[in-house]
C-alpha cells in the first residue's frame, strides 16, 4: 500500500501547465477589449453654416463632427484598454503569487509522504503491522490529506484567476471591434493570413479550460458534448457553430463569432471568422450551435464524451467549415483529441480516414444520417 495524492490533483496540475502563465502572457500581448461598452452618437444637428434653418429640418453630422465623435471614441476604448490593462497585470501578479504557494505546499506536504513510505518499508521489514504502526499511519495519512487538499484550494484559485485574465482579454477585443476604430474613409483593415488564423484556432482549442468538479459533480452544460440549455444564448464574442448559405446556394456549417442576438426576433447575427470573405449574417437558433466551454476529462466524466460511432460536426483541419463526420476514436486523456472519419464519396466506404480534430470544434449533428 503506497500513498498517494488526491486523484483530482493531477487534473488540476495538468490545467495549470496547460492554460499557465506563458500562454497567458502571450494572449495577453496581443491584445483584446472590456465588455459592456456602448457607444452613442446623435445623427441629426439643427443648423449647418448660416442662416434660418427649417422647423423639424434633420441634417447630417459634418465631417468634422464624425471626426471629432470617431476620436472620442477611440480616446475612451484605450482609456478602458489601459484599465483592464492594469487588472490584468495585477491579476498576473496574484496568479504569480499562487503559483509559488503551490510550490511551497507541496514542498511542505514531501516531507509527510516521505514519512508515509518510510513506516510502510518499516512494517514490511518486520513483516507486521503493530498498533504503533497503524496509529502513526493514520496520523501521516490524516495529515497528507488535509494537506493535498489546501494544495487542491490554491490550484482551484489560480485557475479562477486564469479564467477572470482570458475573460478580460476577450472584453477587451470586443470593446476594440464594438468601438468602429475604422471609418468608412479608412482603408480596409490588412486581412489575417491563413497560417495565423489557422494557428490562433490552434492555441483556441488548446487552452480551453478542463472541467474539474468536486466529488460528485456532474458535467455542466457546454462541457464537451454535453448540450446547452434549451433557453440557452450565447453571449457576444462566443465561436459558434453557423449554418449559412454558400456563394453557390448550398448550405454550410461554418465557425463563427456572436455578434449579438436579439430577444425579440429570436435572432443572431454572427461573423464569419474567416476574414479572407468576413461576412455578416442573421440566422435563426436553430441555426446556431455553441461550442464547447470546456473540455470534458475522460478519466473523470466519460460520460461528458461523445461515444464511437457516433454522427457529429467537426471543424475540418486547416479549414473553418463543419463537416459531418463519425467519432472513430474519443480522447483517452484531457489533453487528447477525436479521431474522426468525415463523410467523403471520394472513398469507397464513403469516409476518409481518422483525423484528429480538438474537442472545442467537435459539437452534436443536428442533421439526420445519410440515408
Amino acid at each position: 500500500m503506497k500513498a498517494h495524492k488526491l486523484p483530482k490533483i493531477a487534473c488540476l496540475l495538468a490545467e495549470l501547465r496547460e492554460v499557465g502563465v506563458y500562454s497567458i502572457a502571450s494572449d495577453f500581448s496581443e491584445g483584446s477589449p472590456l465588455s459592456g461598452l456602448s457607444f452613442s452618437a446623435s445623427s441629426s444637428c439643427r443648423s449647418r453654416g448660416s442662416g434660418p434653418v427649417p422647423e423639424g429640418a434633420v441634417y447630417p453630422p459634418s465631417r468634422a463632427r464624425q471626426s471629432r465623435e470617431r476620436r472620442n471614441r477611440i480616446l475612451l476604448v484605450r482609456g478602458n484598454i489601459m484599465s483592464a490593462d492594469t487588472k490584468i497585470a495585477e491579476l498576473l501578479t496574484e496568479l504569480h503569487q499562487l503559483i509559488k504557494q503551490t510550490q511551497e505546499e507541496r514542498s511542505r506536504s514531501e516531507h509527510n509522504l516521505l514519512n508515509i513510505q518510510k513506516t510502510h518499508e518499516r512494517m514490511q521489514t518486520e513483516n507486521k503491522t503493530s498498533p504503533y504502526y497503524r496509529t502513526k499511519l493514520r496520523g501521516l495519512y490524516t495529515t497528507a490529506r488535509a494537506d493535498a487538499e489546501a494544495e487542491c484550494s490554491i490550484l482551484r484559485h489560480a485557475l479562477d484567476k486564469i479564467a477572470e485574465i482570458k475573460s478580460l482579454l476577450e472584453e477587451r477585443r470586443i470593446a476594440a471591434k464594438m468601438a468602429g476604430v475604422n471609418s468608412d474613409n479608412d482603408p480596409p483593415r490588412k486581412t489575417m493570413r491563413r497560417g495565423v488564423l489557422m494557428t490562433l484556432l490552434q492555441q483556441s482549442a488548446m487552452t480551453l479550460p478542463l472541467w474539474i468538479g468536486k466529488p460528485g459533480d456532474s458535467p455542466p452544460p457546454l462541457c464537451g458534448a454535453m448540450p446547452a440549455n434549451s433557453d440557452y444564448v450565447a453571449k457576444q464574442g462566443d465561436k459558434v457553430a453557423a449554418r449559412v448559405k454558400a456563394v453557390d446556394g448550398d448550405e454550410q456549417w461554418i465557425l463563427a463569432e456572436v455578434v449579438s442576438y436579439s430577444h425579440s426576433t429570436n435572432k443572431y447575427e454572427v461573423d464569419d471568422i474567416d476574414e479572407e470573405g468576413k461576412e455578416r449574417h442573421t440566422l435563426s437558433r436553430r441555426r446556431i450551435i455553441p461550442l464547447p466551454q470546456w473540455k470534458a476529462n475522460p478519466e473523470t466524466d466519460p460520460e461528458a464524451l461523445f461515444s464511437k460511432d457516433q454522427l457529429v460536426l467537426a471543424l475540418y483541419p486547416q479549414t473553418t467549415c463543419f463537416y459531418r463526420a463519425l467519432i472513430h476514436t474519443h480522447p483517452h486523456r484531457p489533453q487528447d483529441d477525436y479521431s474522426v472519419l468525415f463523410e467523403d464519396t471520394s472513398y469507397a466506404d464513403g469516409y476518409s480516414p481518422p483525423l484528429n480534430v480538438a474537442q472545442r470544434y467537435v459539437v452534436a449533428c443536428k442533421e439526420n444520417k445519410k440515408k
